[in-house]
């Protein structure tokens, strides 16, 4: 059915409560800034109606209220690959010492040593962006090979199953691209343009395996997240009525950005490290193979992409640095 163990995973986070309290203080920060936000404009639009009939007032409400939140999504989408730089890869190092058995250095907080890993690795965080944006297309890529070889079947109605079950794996890619940042830390690696470009070849030619269990990993969490939603509701509601005007729409919406932090903090890290456990096992003693690398290039420019940049990567660190003309 799955290759992972929960048990194991769970047993993992305990050993990284440091990093769980870290996500969970960001995420919720997140979450509320979101409705601190929102309240905001909703009280200057709720000011501003005041000048207006009732009908004025009513929509000034709201306007203010998504005015404040769309401000805020904003700044925080400018923010995301620092987000993943400093929360999740650097869970995901420390992870990856635990799961090979490797202790952590004595006297370094496991946020301090997850940062340090992913800097020595990606040097910044635009290049582990860059790299986890095109990593996500080129797996994209792979799951979209399920629809293509189901559109060559002649079965009725299959190519239309095969196109829904592809929209469910981009829910499931969520899982699987961090795998790909785990194995440059993992490895060492001096070129993560390169250990990258190795890893997809590795998840390709396993890819039936690793994109079942993620799509297992994505019932599990999405199932988890759906009920946090549900009991978040009630509570949601009772923000919503102390904001003026009482949004309408905003008990919904507060109880899904409360979902969406609870996944965030707790349920991805268990994702990811599920995968980690799947990706090691699976691709324990195998090399990359020489026909998925080539059906990968054809199949995506993402994946050409990576390797020209891993190409960049090793030429530039190769080309001597000219000394400084002597002064007279």
């Amino acid at each position: 059915m799955w290759n992972f163990s929960l048990s194991a995973a769970l047993a993992l986070m305990a050993r990284t409560a440091p990093f769980l309290v870290f996500r969970i203080v960001v995420y919720f920060a997140v979450a509320c800034a979101y409705v601190i936000a929102t309240g905001t404009g909703a009280a200057i639009g709720y000011g501003v109606g005041q000048f207006g009939d009732g009908d004025f007032l009513a929509a000034s409400t709201m306007l203010g209220g998504v005015a404040g939140f769309g401000l805020l999504a904003a700044v925080l989408y400018l923010l995301r690959e620092y987000l993943l730089y400093l929360v999740k890869a650097g869970h995901i190092a420390v992870l990856v010492e635990l799961m090979d058995g490797r202790a952590l250095p004595a006297g370094e907080g496991q946020i301090a040593y997850g940062s340090r890993m992913v800097r020595e690795r990606f040097t910044e965080a635009s290049v582990l962006f860059g790299i986890d944006q095109l990593v996500k297309g080129v797996i994209a890529a792979i799951a979209g090979l399920i629809e293509g070889i189901a559109s060559l079947l002649p079965i009725p109605g299959l190519d239309t199953a095969a196109r829904a079950f592809r929209s469910f794996l981009k829910i499931a890619v969520g899982f699987t691209d961090e795998v790909i940042l785990a194995h440059a830390l993992r490895t060492r690696a001096a070129n993560p343009w390169a250990s990258a470009e190795e890893a997809l070849v590795l998840y390709g030619q396993n890819y039936k395996t690793m994109l079942r269990n993620a799509a297992w990993l994505a019932v599990i969490i999405y199932g988890l997240s759906f009920i946090v939603f549900l009991l978040a509701l009630a509570p949601a509601a009772a923000l919503v009525y102390l904001l003026p005007g009482a949004l309408s729409a905003g008990g919904f919406v507060f109880a899904l950005l409360f979902a969406w932090a609870f996944k965030a903090a707790l349920l991805e890290p268990l994702a990811i490290t599920c995968m980690l456990q799947v990706f090691f096992k699976t691709t324990e003693g195998q090399v990359p193979d020489p026909q998925w690398r080539a059906r990968l290039q054809e199949l995506s420019g993402k994946f050409r992409d990576i390797g020209s940049k891993s190409a960049s990567w090793a030429s530039a660190r190769q080309t001597p640095v000219q000394p400084l003309a002597a002064s007279a």
